[in-house]
């Protein structure tokens, strides 16, 4: 049985997300659900559960606020959440897990069974998730890229490019490193999004600032700093040009 914790301000919330977890995942033992982020610092450190659902938006003290409180968080996290485009990168860039409310069952069971495969959140994931919270609108610098053996910090400006593999990418990095992230090229495209990387074609995304050439063509190619060329898509050139040269007109 795997215990867990609901800290919402919203009581329907709570009750909806109970219910679901009683109904469709049976190995779930609500242990308490808790209105504040101050009841929860205090049911948290009286009973720590195995799961802790967090909501976001929280009046006084938001979920973010709540893990700032915590000295060690030895718990897996499933937050819980409204649209927030922001927190959704941020919580992406951590690699955590997330359920959009209203909370739909399909999903409630695979972030439950995500949570309860993997291991407690690493500090440095808890770090770069509050931290870009904390410098909200600055780029992000930091991302944690789930592997075959757990997860990988890397500097978002050491990756060069990401080609997809199937279901996995690849990152290519400065100093010919390569990591094989379990996730697809959308979900790291979506991860880089306010990076200055862009999609050049159905399978590559490259960094804009490792660029050196754009050899014209039918869609073109490009030759990156690591030696390697990739090849530019018929209909996502238009694009490339942009980024590369913003401002100035085409006709």
């Amino acid at each position: 049985m795997i215990t867990a914790t609901i800290v919402d301000d919203e009581p329907y919330s709570c009750e909806s997300l109970a219910t679901l977890l009683e109904r469709y995942c049976p190995d779930v033992r609500v242990l308490d659900i808790c209105y504040s982020g101050m009841d929860a610092l205090q049911s948290i450190r009286e009973q720590p559960p195995q799961i802790l659902f967090l909501d976001i938006e929280m009046p006084r003290m938001n979920g973010f606020e709540l893990l700032e409180q915590l000295p060690q968080i030895d718990f897996k996290l499933i937050f819980t959440t409204s649209f927030d485009q922001y927190a959704l990168k941020a919580i992406h860039f951590s690699a955590l897990e997330y359920l959009l409310k209203p909370v739909d069952r399909e999903e409630l069971q695979k972030a439950v069974a995500k949570a309860t495969a993997a291991a407690a959140p690493l500090p440095q994931q808890i770090d770069i998730l509050l931290r870009k919270i904390r410098e909200k609108g600055s780029q992000f610098s930091k991302i944690a890229i789930p592997t075959m053996d757990g997860l990988q910090m890397i500097y978002v400006e050491h990756i060069i490019r990401c080609h997809a593999d199937s279901n996995y990418t690849i990152l290519h990095l400065k100093n010919q490193q390569r990591i094989t992230a379990s996730r697809t090229l959308k979900d790291v495209e979506d991860m880089l999004e306010d990076a200055p990387f862009v999609r050049v074609h159905h399978s590559h995304i490259v960094n804009l600032n490792e660029i050196e050439k754009y050899v014209k063509g039918e869609g073109g190619y490009l030759l990156m700093s690591d030696g390697s060329t990739v090849d530019v898509s018929r209909s996502r050139k238009e694009l490339l040009l942009k980024k590369l040269q913003p401002g100035k007109s085409r006709g």
